[in-house]
């Protein structure tokens, strides 16, 4: 059994929609790409092909956990070409998946950390009622009966609406995210690091690799042994780091095969058994 864990995010971090593929040179040198999610009968993200072969690799060499702020169903659309992976964190760390299947015992203990840690639910989603402005606002979302998100058009997006709502969020025990058209409210006991917690303790794993992009990844990056963000999303807008954290320079869909590189780099120069 591996004693290497790798803990990642998937929406560009290692998975990306058209609109985040961000290939900047001419159209005869892009990549070729690997699609990995349909909806609604339309593709709607994609990896390099280099990217699908190293995965596969990295998975076969370790434990592989996707890690999302995805709801389970959203997560369900994803067809990563690496076997299915044992355990999948879905929902920020409010759901576990083990073999496909959801772990309700994990997912009431999590609801029992939010009814101490936070204010509730209703009470977020009435400011966002109360604060959102019709003229950008597209949707108002609900995740799972634990967190809420909103789907905005950046360009009529008022500047400084995202920092004042976070800054109303944060002595609630919230955690505010924007991300490309999404902007999410998370309580923080909600957190992917609860959920890659309890996953190390029923594995026994020795070591913890993770990649994200995100505010809701930092807790994620801070609780692993080595770590890494790309050259675009939240984390590279603020220039946040860590000590054991690396920050690369790729962006776009370039950056999820340069992390899948650095990755399974790293597992071979640590010489830990898979």
């Amino acid at each position: 059994m591996s004693r290497t864990l790798v803990a990642s995010d998937l929406d560009r971090t290692l998975i990306y929609s058209t609109a985040a593929l961000a290939l900047t040179m001419p159209d005869e040198h892009a990549p070729r790409l690997l699609c990995v999610e349909v909806h609604e009968a339309r593709p709607l993200s994609y990896m390099t092909e280099t990217a699908g072969r190293l995965l596969v690799e990295l998975a076969d060499t370790v434990r592989f956990v996707p890690t999302t702020t995805r709801t389970r169903k959203q997560y369900r659309r994803i067809s990563l070409p690496c076997r299915q992976p044992r355990y999948a964190i879905c929902a920020n760390g409010g759901h576990l998946l083990v073999d496909g299947r959801t772990d309700h015992d994990w997912n009431v203990e999590m609801r029992r950390r939010l009814e101490d840690g936070s204010a509730p639910l209703e009470e977020i989603r009435a400011h966002l009622a109360a604060t959102a402005d019709p003229e950008w606002l597209r949707k108002e979302r609900v995740a799972e009966d634990l967190f809420a998100y909103l789907v905005v058009d950046r360009e009529r997006l008022p500047e400084g609406w995202v920092k004042n709502l976070a800054e109303w969020a944060e002595p609630r025990g919230w955690t505010v995210s924007l991300q490309g058209r999404k902007i999410y409210a998370v309580p923080r006991p909600l957190s992917k690091s609860a959920a890659l917690a309890e996953v190390v303790r029923r594995t026994g794993v020795e070591q913890v690799l993770a990649a994200g992009d995100s505010l809701l990844d930092v807790d994620l990056l801070l609780a692993a042994d080595a770590g890494w963000t790309p050259g675009h999303g939240e984390l590279a807008d603020t220039g946040w780091t860590a000590p054991h954290v690396s920050a690369l320079g790729a962006g776009g869909v370039a950056a999820g095969e340069e992390i899948l590189r650095r990755m399974l780099v790293r597992t071979s120069a640590d010489g830990i058994p898979a």
